[in-house]
């Protein structure tokens, strides 16, 4: 190693404790374990343009162990990127991209949201995924547009998640050949040793899942460093886990190799005495050497020049195949192919029941009809999610471009490799399964919300409406969890035509994830009979009115109710049949169904007062599930036909007669509400 090279990967260190020390928050010692093979990867193997982040043909780098990240910050900042000193200055600070943890969308080069360990190798999964399905269906014959790795540092916290149990042994089953995980073996979390809670051999767990093994002995050897990775990028028939011995705040005389340096600042002495021991050229803090700036800005040339290398193949590769080059540039900006619904089907007409889950089933073939790059499966529930393309090949290793992923058993893998699926581009991705379960993955669809990534999840059996499986598998809280997480899109469809737009809405949102929560049992198409702006005139309502997230489905006989019964899903059907009680006992009812209180509560008031008119106070929801939340909707004065409470084993039908989602209990509660 050069003196030049070794000043240029000791400025990584000394701008991660500076910044550090100057917040007086954050991880100095995995940044400064990690500076050597931060400077091989930026500076000699990742194929990236500082000066175009967003190029389409770059390797992916994920800082899974995203405490660590004044690492990428300063490897950002130093190799040319548009990240400056200031900002590294202003680490952790009001306004400032340099945040605590990597967040994507607020800096460049930072290619997902990181910081709950696990996450971002899960999502290294979905990005060598995309990569892989991406090449088989645009590549030619000595056209390889799509060509790029995706590379993750990882920490003892990441591995010891259960994400990477998931993750890990989905990428060896698919033989994720440009897919490498690079384990920063130090051997020390916030409570000292890892002796204290575990005695795993990570590289013979990750041999077990099929990964091939590289071990590095020595984190500061420069030249076996870039050995594994080149031993790596080799090897193209499974994905490479590189076992990375490190010491925690090298180069720190009182705290390296102490768990002391993970998530507090060194301290001025200590900063001093650690860059006298580094032979560093300046005590003064953010100080880089100029010729090693000038090294590390060398990657901006070796950049533009495979950027640019890559455009002139691209271009060949256009005038060679117009419509796949087109194609390509379309899907991976994210648009949607003209006429991509001509084959949803219309169900409104439908004279048949089904479950909501079923209407969702027969909606997913017309919209993978006209959406190729639709790709998605489930947790090993397919069958009764509803959620397999019909006719599509399974993606597999032999079938790399197949568009039916099968998860396994895995809720919360699922849900991170969807994400980065999604923040690779080119590919739409979709997963299943019950509603009860997305517990499991809820760390993964919240941080879809916080990435405004495009992820559809299918969750059926959405209520104790699937009956025998009992209180296991009921969901009551789920509901009111997932609304209460920002930017995620609620959609509660009450029959087939509300699915069929649900899905619509879902296709077409580009800014954050959305949610189907489907039905088992049946329900058939409801009759429409509301106003389009909920004031008795106007055009009669559709199932349209779901892009609203709520709507008028069923008018007072008077125009003017007396009272309000609002549902979602197939509870709806129950609020319709209620209201023809109460009509016919001389009290005029509207129905208003809320498939969405995100898209609701995002309509202006006028509107939302024309579907709950603030002077009708006496108001009854009906949901399936907790109350907690209606009184959003229903006021002080209204009153929420709910279940506060587990469930139980017993057929469907009993279980609502039991918790009083029935004709009588509704009536009488709109006459205690009326009575005041």
């Amino acid at each position: 190693m050069s003196s030049t090279e070794q000043l240029a990967i000791d400025a990584v260190r000394v701008l991660s404790m500076d910044a550090v020390q100057r917040a007086n928050s954050g991880h100095p010692g995995t940044p400064m374990a990690l500076a050597p093979v931060g400077y091989a990867l930026f500076h000699r193997h990742l194929k990236h343009d500082p000066t175009d982040p967003t190029w389409l043909d770059r390797d992916r780098f994920v800082l899974s162990v995203g405490h660590a990240s004044m690492l990428i910050y300063s490897l950002l900042h130093l190799s040319g990127y548009e990240v400056s000193e200031e900002d590294i200055r202003n680490f952790r600070q009001w306004g400032s991209p340099t945040a605590g943890h990597p967040e994507y969308g607020h800096i460049p080069g930072v290619e997902t949201t990181t910081g709950p360990l696990g996450q971002g190798v899960a999502n290294s999964v979905g990005f060598a995924l995309a990569e892989r399905w991406l090449a088989q269906r645009y590549n030619r014959p000595g056209h390889e547009v799509v060509d790029h790795h995706t590379i993750a540092l990882c920490s003892d916290g990441d591995v010891m998640e259960g994400i990477s149990h998931e993750a890990a042994a989905i990428a060896g089953h698919q033989k994720l050949g440009k897919l490498i995980w690079i384990f920063d073996d130090n051997r020390i979390t916030i409570e000292g040793d890892t002796d204290l809670s575990t005695s795993t051999d990570q590289a013979a767990r990750f041999e077990a899942y099929g990964w091939h093994v590289v071990h590095v002995e020595d984190g500061n050897d420069l030249d076996a460093i870039d050995a594994a990775i080149a031993e790596g990028k080799s090897v193209t028939d499974r994905p490479t886990f590189i076992v990375l011995r490190t010491t925690i705040a090298f180069g720190s005389p009182g705290k390296a190799g102490s768990a002391s340096s993970h998530g507090a600042p060194l301290g001025d002495d200590e900063i001093r005495a650690t860059k006298e021991n580094l032979g560093y050229p300046s005590l003064e803090p953010f100080y880089v050497d100029p010729d090693a700036r000038d090294h590390w800005r060398t990657a901006v040339e070796r950049g533009r020049a495979d950027h640019e290398a890559w455009a002139r193949r691209f271009d060949a590769y256009r005038e060679a195949f117009p419509e796949l080059a087109a194609e390509y540039l379309a899907v991976m900006d994210g648009a949607l192919p003209d006429g991509w619904d001509t084959e949803v089907p219309d169900v409104a007409s439908s004279e048949s029941a089904d479950a909501t889950r079923g209407w969702s089933g027969t909606v997913l073939q017309g919209v993978a009809a006209g959406l190729p790059t639709l790709v998605g499966g489930s947790a090993d529930l397919a069958g009764s999610n509803k959620t397999t393309i019909k006719g599509a090949d399974s993606l597999l290793p032999a079938t790399p471009d197949g568009r039916v992923v099968h998860f396994g058993i895995r809720e919360h893998a699922m849900g991170s490799i969807m994400n980065g699926m999604a923040l690779h581009g080119g590919v739409r991705p979709f997963g299943g399964t019950f509603l009860i379960f997305s517990d499991y993955m809820r760390p993964a669809i919240r941080l879809a919300a916080l990435m405004e990534q495009p992820v559809i999840h299918v969750f059926t059996h959405d209520s104790i409406g699937l009956g025998e499986d009992g209180p296991t598998h009921q969901p009551i809280e789920q509901l009111a969890s997932l609304r209460a997480i920002p930017n995620l899109l609620d959609l509660r469809p009450a029959d087939g035509p509300e699915t069929e737009v649900a899905w619509r809405v879902a296709v077409e949102r580009t800014d954050g994830p959305s949610f189907l929560a489907l039905s088992r049992q049946k329900v058939a198409v409801l009759p429409r009979t509301g106003s389009v702006a909920g004031t008795g005139e106007g055009d009669v309502a559709t199932a349209d009115g779901l892009r609203r997230g709520g709507y008028v489905l069923a008018e007072a006989s008077t125009g003017t109710p007396r009272a309000i019964l609002i549902a979602s899903g197939t509870e709806v059907g129950l609020a319709i049949e209620a209201r023809g009680v109460l009509e016919a006992a001389g009290v005029p009812t509207r129905v208003v169904s809320l498939p969405s209180w995100f898209l609701f509560g995002a309509q202006d008031r006028a509107y939302r007062d024309s579907v709950l008119p603030p002077n009708v106070t006496a108001r009854v929801s009906i949901e399936a599930g907790s109350s907690f939340g209606w009184e959003r909707w229903l006021g002080v004065d209204g009153r929420a036909v709910a279940l506060d409470r587990f469930g139980a084993s017993a057929p469907a039908e009993v279980l609502f007669e039991q918790f009083g989602f029935t004709v009588d209990h509704v009536v009488e509660t709109v006459r205690e509400v009326l009575d005041g």
